[in-house]
């Protein structure tokens, strides 16, 4: 069975009757997604319910059946507003606007951005009503860059309010605009919008320029912005003859569009000539300049020619500018179609490969400002064969994921509305198979002026005080200048009770002549920002805004608001009561804002009544009363079931519904999320839908829909219709198993000081049983909107007792689990207070420790709010000396550290940190011991002595210091040493100072990896926790002589196969006097190794020359250096591989490469190749001949065929199936033409018939008489071929 069920509340409240008015429908405006519908008249109209800013505090019983309705499509939900719109309201209901509803699920960002406004609304300025005196406000103006359409009137809004109505005046390029003077310029009446009309002629062009409107009354002047007025332009193409662009295939290509500057700019795209469009990728794409960039140019690209055009705004036109024609030069002029979805493209057209570089930017970084609050776009196109791909990066951090995106194939970045932290190094990384290349742009992020607090209208009341602040900031920081009723600050009359300091203009004892609108302007180099905001001096008594007596209708536990709107000044001070009693609303469950409005965050039973707000100054009071009703919420207690029928049976489907019977129930039925059309064959009923006859176009999913002016439900099932002969199964069987829905209408019942029962309604399985239920919680005091798991239980249980701590405001969850999966989490229960208590409990973790020398600070865990059991959680801190029976001193801290001052050095202290909150402290704590903080120490340590174990280890022996000279835990003993010069003259060596540790309480240590054969010095020191102590007396050693470091760039050349030559430098690190070298050498060949021969040579000796006695073998060469101590590192080389060596051996691999893959290898392989094939061609050729022709005395004998062929040296030219040779070539007439036959008469000794032309060749012929078709069926050919050239050599 599947269900669902949905509940709406008429925006946490419901609807609002106001007998004393008749409002007006203002126009909808519904969610973007419509599953929610919501009347935003019912949200700002005066005296309207405000939807709740937490729509997760609706209590258990109003969730009892959760709203699933994201299952139903949007063109339902759309539908159902018209429904909901349109339904007739119930007699003597008297509604503000229409009423608002709401299937409750969680708000789209809209939403929560409205109610963030109204609330902003809520706590906003108090407006001044219009039937009192004030100076001017203005309400509408046009932008700053005004951009006009040559081909309409200019209208320059500006409008203001004010009582007295305020005239207005203009001024153009900062001088007084006579409008009288010019004719096609009027205002609108009680307006002050210019309209410069040009029906009777005129240039637009000569309006430009920037304007300023002014508001005045008797009590002051208000400024617009000042609006530069620009005309747009479109200008046309310059004219130009493009030669066609000359472009080597695989090249790079760049074509400009450089469009006429426009105003605002042109929208740059390229089409053909034809105005088809140019397909875009990675290859080829448009840049922000509005160039056309190909990364690299295939044959493909000749198809079309390429046209740049722009679009311009205002005008609504395109410029197209002269078609590029482009001719691309390849060395594959075939352009097969099938090669452009080739895994290699460019090597199949034989394009050569290279690394990416850039066509923009060029060269490897650039630079670019972006003002705040705009986007920021980087643009990097490459070229290369193949194409590069693009990947972005950010120096120092990751790419802002919220605000950047990727755009024109990775080419380019746009981050939105940039911020100050978005500036900083980025980098684009265009990257193929052959290479990578990157270019840094620096990003500098400047601010025109931006409002920190923008000065707003200041009401008082004689004699009050008060202030007008204008703070902005920017990048240039802006200057600020104020002004009063248009004209500077400095230029007015003096005002002993006006006072300016900077950015603020303090009023003291203000008067009713203080009266004026002030104007800041604060600017810098980048734009500026203008604010008006007027003083009023008003002596007015408490009045009611709002219509009396409102009727405001509520859907129990919803949160509601009610609106008291007033006005007086001085600002009266407002108080809310409940059916005339005497307590003030305010705090627990009800909230009241500045404006007035009353909030009741969880509308209860006991709420309803009736609301008096009394708004008080000490001029009088007023007062306003609203009505509350709470009103049950609509439910359907059972739901359709999901159902198999037969074809032609009946069917009913159950929808019964609990409602509050003061409201008018609506059932309706939906199909398949459509309403559904009630014909014939169905009956609907109050509780039920009865189908006969039921056809297959009746199975589908079947909605019931319960709504009232305030609230709906709704639950569904779905109906599978069978054939006759088909066995009823149930259409889930055949589903495939899925993560279970999350469950729903949690409620919260036997509520107790310690623990609540939690019951939840299991959502579908899915045809995967549930196997645990997590229930989670979320508090909102120390960690709200964080969710923890509280407890597990069974796939079997849907209730659970929870055991909860004190004072805790609890809000839970469920996730069911089955084998999938994990659901959805439910929408979350109501919340629950338990009740306060003492801590059970101390915070943990307590340390005590020093951060100077005379402090300490003693630190702790803090407790969460699951151990806090109640308000105002804090801490007792308690400390004292150990070992001094001191008392203690205490201190109540509300953090998680506590600093200790003026305490001696590194003293034991006894610390203990108790939890207290209002019920009471928490149990005894433990005792911690803590030190306070450390100074240097002020001993080293003395004797110190050193003994030379090796040429590179000492040891070290010292008396330690006393403990009471450390003034601090003793880390560790330290020795600083330092190398300050060899005992080998001329060398130069490092003193940079070394240590060596030795932790813990010792007196001994071992220092290693020193320099042999050197003067070092070392000095001592005490380490504690603050840093070293003094320094001991320098002690000076020698480390004895060592064996030296491995010979430096040891080289092996072989010149010549007879001697090879060896050369070397010195050892980094003599480590002593060197004496001489050893160099041992082996010859060796494969597996075979020749004799040692050892060779020593003077220290001075670098090169030696050997001379081969085996031009075949490879020789493998040892060198050390030696010294007086013994020979030390040595270095191994091995000499070359013959360049003649053909066969490979295991000895030759050795840093080598392989034989086979050797370029002379190779080379002699195929010539032996090619030399063989010469021979096979000229064996296969004398074969063909088969023996000689025949020679005769004289030529006209012919030859017999009964002559032995053998015996006269004759040859049958077919053999014995009369076959054709092969190699011979057929003609059209069946006749055999040899192509091999390059032999003449002259070969043969009697040639003397023959004849030869000029050139010398051949031209005579020789007739065989043996049968004149067998002669003419063996003509010799004469055609020229290699093969005759490779015959005649043999």
């Amino acid at each position: 069975m599947r269900r669902l069920a949905a509940r709406g509340a008429a925006g946490d409240a419901g609807e609002v009757a106001a007998p004393a008015t008749d409002s007006t429908d203002c126009a909808q405006g519904r969610s973007p997604r419509p599953r929610r519908l919501i009347d935003l008249c019912a949200i700002w109209d005066p005296g309207a319910f405000l939807p709740s800013a937490s729509w997760k505090s609706a209590s258990g019983i109003a969730r009892r059946r959760l709203n699933e309705a994201e299952t139903l499509s949007s063109v339902r939900q759309a539908q159902l507003e018209r429904l909901e719109a349109a339904r007739p309201r119930r007699p003597g209901s008297r509604e503000r606007g229409p009423v608002l509803r709401m299937a409750r699920q969680q708000p789209p960002p809209w939403v929560h951005a409205a109610v963030l406004l109204c609330l902003l609304c809520l706590s906003g300025a108090i407006e001044i009503p219009m039937d009192l005196s004030q100076p001017p406000t203005i309400t509408k103006q046009s932008v700053k860059d005004h951009i006009v359409d040559p081909r309409d009137n200019i209208l320059i809004e500006c409008e203001a309010k004010g009582n007295p109505a305020p005239s207005f005046h203009w001024t153009r390029n900062s001088r007084y605009f006579n409008i009288a003077k010019d004719p096609r310029v009027s205002m609108r009446r009680r307006s002050g919008t210019l309209v410069i009309d040009f029906r009777s002629g005129g240039r637009p062009e000569e309006y430009e320029g920037e304007y300023q409107c002014f508001a005045r009354n008797k009590y002051g002047t208000a400024l617009s912005n000042r609006i530069r007025l620009q005309v747009s332009k479109s200008p046309l193409w310059p004219k130009e003859n493009l030669d066609p662009v000359v472009v080597q295939e695989g090249a790079p290509l760049t074509l400009q569009c450089n469009p006429p500057p426009g105003l605002p700019s042109p929208v740059i795209f390229w089409m053909s000539s034809s105005m088809e469009p140019i397909t875009q990728d990675k290859r080829v794409s448009q840049g922000h300049n509005g160039d056309l960039y190909f990364s690299n140019v295939m044959l493909q690209d000749m198809q079309t020619d390429y046209s740049c055009n722009a679009r311009f705004h205002f005008t609504h036109t395109i410029q197209q500018k002269n078609a590029f024609t482009l001719k691309v030069l390849t060395n594959n002029p075939y352009n097969d179609s099938s090669l452009r979805n080739h895994p290699d493209m460019y090597s199949a057209r034989g394009v050569a490969e290279r690394t990416p570089s850039f066509m923009y930017p060029q060269g490897t970084a650039s630079s670019q400002m972006v003002l705040r609050g705009m986007d920021l776009l980087l643009e990097c196109i490459a070229s290369g064969v193949p194409t590069p791909d693009i990947a972005w990066y950010k120096k120092g951090g990751d790419l802002p994921s919220d605000k950047a995106k990727f755009e024109n194939f990775n080419k380019a970045l746009r981050i939105t509305n940039v911020s100050e932290e978005d500036s900083g190094e980025y980098f684009c990384l265009a990257s193929n198979k052959m290479g990578s290349t990157r270019h840094t742009i620096s990003v500098r992020v400047k601010a025109a002026p931006y409002w920190l607090d923008e000065p707003k209208n200041l009401i008082l009341a004689p004699g009050e005080d008060g202030r007008l602040v204008c703070r902005a900031n920017g990048n240039p920081k802006p200057t600020v200048q104020w002004m009063i009723n248009g004209e500077p600050l400095q230029s007015a009359p003096p005002n002993p009770n006006r006072e300016v300091a900077g950015d603020t203009i303090i009023f003291r004892d203000t008067q009713i002549s203080s009266r004026a609108v002030y104007q800041c302007n604060t600017s810098n180099e980048h734009g500026y920002l203008l604010a008006n905001a007027f003083v009023s001096v008003l002596d007015v008594p408490p009045r009611m805004l709002s219509p009396r007596n409102q009727l405001i209708r509520v859907i129990l536990y919803n949160r509601t608001r009610l609106d008291c709107p007033f006005f007086g000044s001085p600002i009266p001070t407002l108080r809310w009561f409940k059916n005339g009693q005497g307590s003030n609303l305010d705090g627990g469950n009800y909230h009241v804002y500045e404006n007035g409005s009353l909030e009741i965050k969880m509308i209860r039973k006991e709420d309803q009544g009736i609301y008096t707000c009394v708004a008080t100054n000490i001029l009088g009071k007023a007062e306003n009363q609203v009505r509350l009703e709470v009103k049950d919420p609509t439910r359907i207690f059972r739901m359709p079931e999901d159902q198999v029928a037969k074809r032609g049976t009946t069917v009913q489907l159950e929808c019964r519904v609990k409602h509050d019977p003061s409201l008018k129930l609506t059932v309706s039925w939906l199909k398949d999320d459509e309403p559904l059309y009630i014909g014939n064959r169905m009956k609907k009923e109050d509780d039920s839908l009865t189908i006969f006859g039921v056809a297959e176009r009746d199975q589908g999913s079947y909605t019931c829909v319960a709504s009232t002016e305030l609230d709906q439900d709704l639950a569904k099932a779905y109906l599978t219709v069978l054939a006759d002969q088909a066995t009823p199964t149930n259409h889930l069987a055949a589903l495939p198993k899925g993560r279970p829905d999350r469950p729903r209408d949690l409620e919260l019942t036997d509520l107790a000081e310690r623990s609540v029962r939690l019951t939840w309604i299991p959502g579908d399985d899915n045809n995967s049983p549930i196997t645990d239920y997590v229930v989670q919680f979320e508090e909102d005091q120390f960690q709200p909107g964080v969710w923890h798991d509280h407890s597990k239980f069974p796939g079997s249980v849907n209730s659970a007792v929870l055991q909860l701590s004190p004072y805790v405001n609890y809000q839970f969850r469920v996730i069911a689990i089955n084998e999938v999966g994990s659901s959805h989490p439910s929408l979350p229960s109501e919340r629950y207070r338990t009740s306060g208590a003492p801590p059970e409990s101390n915070p943990a973790d307590v340390k005590g420790e020093g951060t100077r020398k005379n402090n300490m600070e003693i630190t702790w865990t803090p407790m969460n709010a699951t151990s806090a059991f109640g308000p105002n959680l804090r801490y007792i801190v308690k400390w004292r000396r150990r070992e001094t029976r001191e008392s203690w001193n205490n201190v109540t801290v509300w953090g998680s550290r506590y600093v200790v001052g003026q305490t001696p050095v590194y003293v034991p202290y006894e610390i203990r940190v108790q939890a207290e909150n209002d019920f009471g402290k928490g149990p005894e704590p433990d005792t911690v011991i803590g030190y306070s903080g450390e100074d240097y120490p002020r001993a080293s340590p003395t004797d110190v002595k050193i003994r030379v174990l090796n040429s590179t280890a000492i040891s070290l022996q010292w008396n330690r210091v006393y403990p009471d000279t450390v003034q601090g835990q003793l880390r560790e003993y330290r020795a600083y040493y330092w190398r300050e010069s060899s005992l080998l003259k001329n060398l130069w060596v490092s003193q940079k100072r070394q240590q060596a540790s030795f932790p813990g309480d010792r007196p001994r240590g071992v220092v290693s990896r020193l320099f042999p054969y050197s003067n070092y010095k070392l000095e001592m020191v005490v380490v504690n926790g603050r840093g070293d102590g003094p320094r001991s007396e320098t002690k000076e050693f020698t480390t004895p002589e060592g064996v030296p470091s491995a010979p430096r760039r040891f080289r092996v050349r072989q010149p010549n196969l007879e001697t090879i030559n060896l050369e070397w430098d010195h050892p980094e690190h003599p480590n002593g006097i060197l004496i001489g070298y050893t160099l041992k050498y082996v010859a060796f060949n494969g597996t075979k190794l020749g004799k040692q021969i050892v060779e020593n040579f003077s220290p001075n000796q670098t090169k030696f020359t050997m001379q081969r006695a085996d031009p075949v073998s490879r020789y493998r060469f040892t060198l050390s250096a030696r010294t007086q101590v013994g020979s030390g590192e040595a270095v191994t080389e091995e000499s070359p591989a013959p360049p003649n060596e053909a066969t490979p051996t295991a000895a030759y691999t050795n840093n080598q490469a392989d034989i086979a893959t050797q370029g002379w290898f190779i080379g002699l392989m195929c010539a032996i190749a090619l030399l063989v094939l010469i021979l096979l061609i000229v064996c296969f050729i004398k074969r063909s001949r088969g023996g000689k022709y025949p020679v005769r005395e004289k030529k006209d004998v012919p030859l017999g065929p009964e002559d032995p062929k053998e015996e006269d040296g004759s040859f049958d030219y077919s053999d014995e199936d009369n076959k054709p040779l092969q190699g011979s070539q057929t003609s059209l007439d069946g006749t055999i033409k040899q192509q091999e036959s390059d032999d003449s008469l002259v070969d043969y000794g009697e040639g003397g018939e023959g004849q030869f032309n000029e050139d010398g060749s051949f031209i005579g012929q020789y007739t065989v008489k043996k049968d004149k078709e067998e002669t003419e069926g063996n003509e010799s050919s004469e055609a020229t071929s290699p093969v005759n050239a490779i015959y005649s050599l043999a």
